[in-house]
């Protein structure tokens, strides 16, 4: 007697096609965070959000459903990837020419970029560092200073920053090695302090005045401080930094799934599920710690590169302690070792405290709300792990 294939027939959307289904979802998707971004009532706020608090509670308390999706993007992974990136890079000529707008979706990229590089060390290897908003500021003043003072323009001070910010990567990491847990967490503070109060007291960073004059960038003659026209569309200055921002949150992507897929990846997940063992299975942990603080660093070294660039003006105040702790509550909320969970957790953590300030004094108090009861519906974040397969895609 023949038997059904259940797990085809669990993957299966029916009428719809994998590619049909996620182009929709994903223009929905779409259409959702332009109404989030663009409206000015909070009853149209509180009521997406309401409604997204929804949806993540059916999911979870319908994990078959949420598996089902997860495997038709899988199917149709090339589809996702092509329509995701065109609605990205179209997202910019449906808003009208609003900077605002455009300057909150900068922020949210590059802490995206951030919580990505966290997720490295917090998700992938389950090591605490404290320290990412500190890389962060060591790769904005750096290439901001090689810029003012010695001439190097963007392109080579994002580089020129990575290789500086990734050597204090392995400052920091080698001490940390001899601590773990919450001592490992105190090391990490501590260097973010160090970090903090140098930029704040020593002469050539500024001091507590900060750098000014940060030339924009400028790429084949154009510069990042003139606009963008486009089949007479006219996009404000803004959308230079939007795209390259893009672009840094495409690599990224691309680096974090690599790295996820490699032997590099393997490992973080092996000391994050039992030190011990990784070290009785011949895994060098010293070493493997250690370059998660590297890699950490130097992505966040980018982010800080094209932050410096786009504001123009950096000071300390905008590399304090609260800026690791937000970006730790980025990659907790959205799902710690998810790629995609993580990017969200950076964008809607970014852009609630904005939407919320119409609540005046109350909207830190909203906010706080907001991630409590994220964590209560999804305590393992928007978008838990997902266990690895082997022998497969996935």
């Amino acid at each position: 007697m023949a038997m059904r294939d259940t797990s085809e027939e669990r993957a299966s959307p029916g009428l719809l096609g994998p590619g049909l289904f996620v182009i929709l979802l994903e223009a929905l998707l779409a259409l959702l965070l332009f109404l989030f971004l663009t409206s000015e009532s909070w009853i149209v706020t509180v009521g997406l959000l309401a409604a997204a608090g929804a949806g993540f509670l059916w999911l979870q308390r319908n994990p078959e459903i949420e598996t089902r999706i997860t495997d038709w993007f899988a199917q149709a992974r090339l589809v996702a990837i092509v329509v995701g990136g065109a609605l990205a890079v179209a997202f910019p000529f449906f808003l009208g020419g609003d900077s605002y707008v455009l300057h909150l979706l900068i922020i949210a990229e590059l802490y995206a970029v951030l919580a990505l590089a966290l997720n490295f060390q917090l998700g992938s290897a389950n090591i605490p560092n404290f320290a990412t908003g500190a890389s962060y500021g060591i790769g904005a003043y750096a290439s901001a200073l090689l810029a003012i003072h010695f001439g190097i323009g963007f392109w080579g001070g994002l580089v020129a920053s990575a290789m500086v910010a990734t050597f204090f990567g392995f400052v920091l990491g080698v001490p940390s090695m001899r601590t773990r847990e919450s001592y490992l967490a105190l090391v990490t503070i501590a260097f973010g302090v160090v970090v903090h109060q140098v930029i704040n007291n020593v002469t050539w960073t500024g001091g507590p005045n900060g750098l000014v004059g940060i030339p924009a960038p400028t790429l084949f003659g154009h510069s990042f401080a003139e606009p963008i026209e486009v089949l007479g569309f006219r996009l404000p200055s803004q959308a230079n930094f939007y795209y390259t921002a893009l672009a840094l949150i495409g690599l990224s992507i691309v680096v974090a799934r690599r790295l996820h897929h490699s032997r590099i990846g393997l490992a973080w997940n092996a000391l994050r599920t039992d030190e011990l063992a990784a070290r009785c299975q011949g895994i060098n942990v010293t070493w493997y710690k250690v370059l998660a603080f590297a890699v950490d660093a130097f992505m966040a070294a980018f982010a800080g590169t094209i932050y410096a660039f786009y504001i123009g003006y950096i000071s300390p105040d905008n590399f304090t302690f609260l800026v690791s702790v937000t970006i730790m509550t980025m990659v907790i909320v959205g799902g710690m070792d998810n790629i995609f969970g993580v990017i969200l957790g950076a964008f809607l953590l970014t852009v609630l405290p904005e939407k919320f300030r119409v609540f005046s004094d109350y909207r830190l108090l909203l906010y706080g709300v907001i991630v409590i009861g994220m964590l209560m519906v999804r305590p393992e974040g928007l978008f838990p792990k997902r266990l690895r397969r082997y022998g497969g895609h996935g």
